[in-house]
C-alpha cells in the first residue's frame, strides 16, 4: 500500500507539473487509461510483483480516494469555471457526488463478494476479480467521458502546443456558431526559434514567491493531516474491523455505505456554513469533533456492545468527516493566483499522497504489534493539531482571486 502511493507520488510530480502546458483533458485521459489497465492486471493475474507494478503505475488506491495528479486537475477545472461566490458550492457538490459513488461502491463491493464466495463455483478470489473488472469497465465510461470535454476546461497558453485555447470566461459546454462546431481560438504570434531545453522548461509552471510561501505552509500542514489519514485509511479501517471486531464482507460493506453516506450528506451542511463563517474558519471547526471520534474508535472492547459503539464513534466521525473538503479548496483557490491553481493544488496533493504513504507504512508497524489505540488515536491526535495550527497560520489570509503578481500583506 505505501509503494502504490508513492507510485502517485512520481506520477502526480510529472503530470500536475506540466498539465496546463500539454492539455488538461489529457492528463484526465492518461488517468482513465490507467483505471482501466491496472483494474484488467488486477481481474487476470495472479503474481505479486505484477499487481505490485500495476499498483505503483496504475491508479488504484488503498485509501479509497483520489489523492492524485487527476483530483486535482478536476479542482483546478471547478475553480476555472466558477466564480469565487459559488465556488464552495460546486466543490461541496463535486465532493458530494465522490463520496456518495464511493459510499455506493463499498456497498456493491461488499455484498458482490459475499454472495459470490456462496455459492459451490466460485472462489473467494475470482470473487475479488469481478470487482476489479468492473473497475476497469468504469474506467472506461470515464475516458470516454473525459474525451468528450470541450476547450473550455483548458487554461490560455501563449505557449500552446498544438491544444485548444480556452479562457476562464467559456463555459463547460461547446458553443456552437451556425455551422453547429466549436469556434477556433485567434491564431497567436508566432513563437521564436527555441531550444529543446527551453522547450522543456516552458513546461513547468512558475509560481510567484508570495505564492511559494503559502504554499509552504499548506505543504507542511496537509502532510501533517494526510499522515493521520494515512494511519487511519479505510483499508486499515477494514482491516481492524475484520480482525478485532471480526466483521463479515456484507457487514462491512453495509457499515461503510453509512459513512459514506453521512459524509455525502454533511457536504451539503458545510454550505451555509462556510458562507456565513468563511472556507478556513468552517474546514477547522468541523474537522476538530472528527478528529475527536476517530481517537475513540479502539477503546471500546470486543464484546458486542463494544463493537456497535466502535462502529458508532466510526459514523459519528463520518458526520463531520468530509465537511471540511469543498471549504479547503475553495480557501485554496483563494489564497493563490489563478494561473497558479492547478500547480499548487497538484504539488499540495503530492504532499499528502506522500505523507499518507508514510502514515499507512507506519500503520503497518503498530497494527502488527496490535496497538490500536495508539494508531487510531495518534491519528485523532495529529489531525486536530493540523486543524488548530491551520487556524493560527492562515485565520487573516485575505483573498486573492482578483491579485495579480503584486504581494500580498497579512496582518499580525
Amino acid at each position: 500500500m505505501t509503494l502504490t502511493l508513492l507510485g502517485d507520488v512520481v506520477i502526480s510530480l510529472v503530470l500536475t507539473s506540466i498539465t496546463d502546458q500539454v492539455g488538461r483533458r489529457r492528463v484526465l485521459s492518461a488517468g482513465a487509461s490507467l483505471m482501466i489497465a491496472s483494474g484488467f492486471v488486477f481481474s487476470t493475474s495472479n503474481n505479486y510483483w505484477v499487481l505490485l507494478l500495476a499498483s505503483v503505475f496504475g491508479v488504484i488506491s488503498p485509501s479509497g480516494n483520489e489523492i492524485g495528479p487527476f483530483r486535482a486537475v478536476e479542482e483546478s477545472i471547478l475553480a476555472q469555471l466558477t466564480t469565487k461566490e459559488k465556488r464552495s458550492d460546486i466543490l461541496a457538490w463535486y465532493t458530494l457526488f465522490g463520496t456518495a459513488g464511493a459510499a455506493l461502491g463499498t456497498l456493491a463491493c461488499g455484498w458482490t463478494i459475499q454472495a459470490l464466495q456462496g455459492l459451490d463455483s466460485w472462489t473467494t478470489t475470482a470473487a475479488y476479480r469481478v470487482v476489479f473488472l468492473v473497475y476497469a469497465a468504469l474506467g472506461a465510461i470515464k475516458l470516454l467521458l473525459t474525451v468528450n470535454l470541450t476547450a473550455a476546461v483548458e487554461t490560455r497558453r501563449a505557449k500552446g502546443i498544438g491544444q485548444e485555447v480556452a479562457t476562464e470566461e467559456d463555459g463547460l459546454l461547446p458553443n456552437h456558431g451556425a455551422a453547429g462546431g466549436e469556434p477556433h481560438p485567434p491564431a497567436g504570434p508566432k513563437r521564436p526559434n527555441t531550444t529543446p531545453f527551453d522547450r522543456v522548461r516552458s513546461l513547468f509552471p512558475m509560481i510567484s514567491p508570495l505564492s511559494l510561501l503559502i504554499l509552504y505552509r499548506l505543504v507542511l500542514l496537509f502532510a501533517l493531516d494526510s499522515f493521520a489519514s494515512g494511519m487511519a485509511s479505510p483499508s486499515w479501517l477494514t482491516y481492524f474491523f475484520t480482525t478485532i471486531h471480526s466483521l463479515s464482507p456484507s457487514t462491512l460493506g453495509t457499515l461503510f455505505l453509512v459513512t459514506n453516506l453521512l459524509a455525502t450528506a454533511s457536504n451539503l451542511l458545510a454550505l451555509p456554513l462556510a458562507r456565513r463563517i468563511g472556507p478556513l474558519k468552517t474546514m477547522v471547526f468541523t474537522h476538530l469533533p472528527s478528529a475527536a471520534f476517530l481517537a475513540m474508535i479502539a477503546f471500546p472492547g470486543t464484546t458486542q456492545s463494544g463493537t456497535w459503539t466502535a462502529m458508532l464513534f466510526l459514523a459519528l466521525r463520518a458526520s463531520t468527516q468530509s465537511m471540511d473538503q469543498a471549504p479547503r479548496q475553495a480557501f485554496i483557490a483563494a489564497a493563490v493566483l489563478p494561473s497558479e491553481r492547478t500547480a499548487v493544488l497538484g504539488i499540495v496533493n503530492i504532499a499528502k499522497t506522500l505523507s499518507q504513504a508514510g502514515g499507512i507504512g507506519f500503520a503497518g508497524l503498530l497494527a502488527g504489534k496490535g496497538l490500536w489505540i495508539v494508531l487510531l488515536g495518534g491519528a485523532g491526535a495529529l489531525k486536530a493539531c493540523y486543524d488548530l495550527l491551520m487556524l493560527w497560520m492562515f485565520l487573516r489570509l485575505r483573498d486573492r482571486e482578483d491579485d495579480t503578481e503584486t504581494p500580498i500583506r497579512e496582518d499580525t
